[in-house]
């Protein structure tokens, strides 16, 4: 036996496997600290010329397969000794003759065995050959399919992406069964070594963004990926902004509608939300449910949707600017009730809106990280509570209650909360500028966030498309939804290959007659 390394040298994780079994077992519990998790286990087995065959089993407890699947792969790796006159050759019946329900993978260096033995394989090896094999034993311990909790709908598919990947790309495979799915595989992550995924249909996707895809996670250099967002924050355009330039989602039917549009979808292991570029503004509009129901409820609830978002960041500006210098624009009669409830509050009407905005802002952050059973009592008892508190007390008016409430309603009705919360951030920007110049102020806020919002790209596409610049055919599925059977084609601001979605549809059923 050769002597063994010293335990303070540094060990090269690209080194080659040592032809000599307890070298690689003491190279394996010097890298990984001698921790606990990390079984071994060896044994020996005589050949049939008379010589002793001595092989070892390394596995990660928790992640690896049950005790008895471990036991099944000590007894096969046994029965090969009696095949066998060489390590070589036993490794190669192992692997061609009694191991044929798995999947095994050759490795030679330590980087390698490191790789997957971590992620869950059963590592043989032999001694008296520096090849080992790589056994897949993962035994996936995570949270089943279950419906989204967060874009959930009334119609439509009740499963969502879990934690583990491959059921994730498992989902989108069954919507989408052709071979143009292509999937690309990534570890990101010096320490996590996170696997990621790059989805996207081969003959539809745009190359140009695609490529971009591909530059952008490959300069990707940190040490952990632990969801999504971070591989949002390194890919996304422009880091300074308040709107969100890349689509999440926790549902394969959006994902794989997305991926039918020419767009890219990015799969995260270990977080059920998928991510999807390009990403535009009326994207965020969007929810799965118009698809499910009919084209006139569906443009009803999507401008719905509109109205409500600019309700969001408007309302209490606009109330603002109003009671403070344009109050000639109010009925008298209005006039005179808010005067009248503003004689008791001792506070101008910014201060009275940013402390009410304040209060349910942290009367809905305090509702997200109490317990399920008490959060929904928290936020709708104590908002009720503190605002009729606030009016007796006269620190605030009943007006601007009324204004706040309908502000925060709002900001619910839209489907992606990450756009919610991008209204929520531009809100106190807009009522800083009604308190100082009025209506005059907010209308030159709106100006200013639209300039911003038709500056903004998403790997190269403008974000406000299929507005500006307008795209007359692609309006079919904006502001408004046509029935399906109309839309004959994909968007042209994302310039697919193929732009045809459907044959023409022009006669409708009534020509079967």
């Amino acid at each position: 036996m050769t002597p063994m390394m010293d335990p303070n040298e540094t060990q090269d994780a690209n080194e080659k496997l040592s032809d000599i079994l307890e070298q690689n077992l003491f190279n394996i519990k010097r890298e990984i600290g001698n921790s606990f998790d990390i079984k071994t286990r060896t044994f020996q087995k005589r050949l049939s010329d008379g010589s002793m065959l001595h092989a070892g089993v390394v596995y990660t407890e928790g992640i690896s397969a049950l005790q008895s699947k471990i036991s099944d792969l000590f007894s096969e790796t046994e029965t090969a000794g009696s095949l066998c006159l060489q390590p070589s050759e036993c490794m190669d019946a192992m692997k061609q003759s009694i191991l044929t329900d798995a999947n095994i993978i050759d490795i030679f260096s330590l980087g390698e065995l490191f790789h997957y033995l971590l992620a869950g394989y059963c590592i043989v090896m032999l001694d008296g050959t520096h090849r080992a094999l790589a056994v897949d034993t993962v035994d996936v311990k995570a949270r089943p399919v279950e419906e989204p909790s967060v874009q959930s709908v009334v119609r439509g598919p009740r499963e969502g992406f879990s934690e583990v990947l491959s059921w994730n790309t498992a989902m989108l495979r069954r919507k989408i069964k052709s071979r143009n799915l292509w999937m690309e595989s990534r570890v990101v992550g010096r320490e996590t070594q996170t696997t990621i995924v790059v989805a996207y249909v081969k003959g539809i996707v745009n190359d140009d963004v695609l490529e971009k895809v591909r530059k952008r996670l490959d300069r990707i250099d940190i040490d952990a990926i632990l969801e999504s967002n971070y591989i949002e924050e390194f890919i996304q355009d422009k880091q300074l902004t308040s709107f969100p330039t890349v689509f999440n989602s926790e549902r394969p039917d959006v994902v794989a509608a997305q991926l039918l549009e020419g767009k890219v979808a990015i799969l995260v292991d270990g977080t059920p939300f998928a991510l999807v570029v390009p990403a535009l503004f009326v994207q965020f509009f969007q929810s799965p449910e118009d698809y499910y129901q009919r084209a006139d409820f569906a443009t009803l609830i999507r401008i719905l949707r509109f109205i409500s978002f600019h309700l969001t960041m408007l309302t209490p500006s606009i109330y603002i600017a109003l009671t403070t210098f344009q109050q000639e624009l109010l009925p008298t009669t209005l006039i005179f009730n808010l005067a009248s409830q503003r004689e008791g509050v001792p506070f101008p009407a910014f201060l009275e809106a940013l402390i009410m905005e304040v209060t349910f802002e942290i009367l809905r952050e305090a509702s997200v990280r109490m317990p399920k059973t008490v959060g929904q009592s928290i936020s709708i008892v104590g908002t009720l509570v503190i605002g009729q508190a606030a009016v007796d007390a006269g620190l605030v008016t009943a007006g601007m209650v009324i204004v706040v409430s309908i502000t925060a309603i709002s900001n619910f009705v839209m489907p992606a909360f990450n756009m919610g919360i991008a209204a929520r951030i531009l809100r106190f920007g807009l009522m800083a500028l009604g308190a100082t110049f009025g209506l005059f102020g907010v209308f030159l806020g709106i100006i200013l966030i639209t300039v911003r919002l038709c500056n903004l790209k998403s790997f190269g596409v403008p974000y406000m498309s299929p507005m500006a610049p307008i795209h007359f055919k692609d309006q079919k599925d904006s502001l408004f939804r046509v029935p399906l059977p109309w839309m004959q084609l994909r968007p042209g601001s994302m310039k697919t290959k193929n732009r045809v979605r459907q044959k023409h549809y022009a006669d409708g059923p009534e020509s079967e007659s």
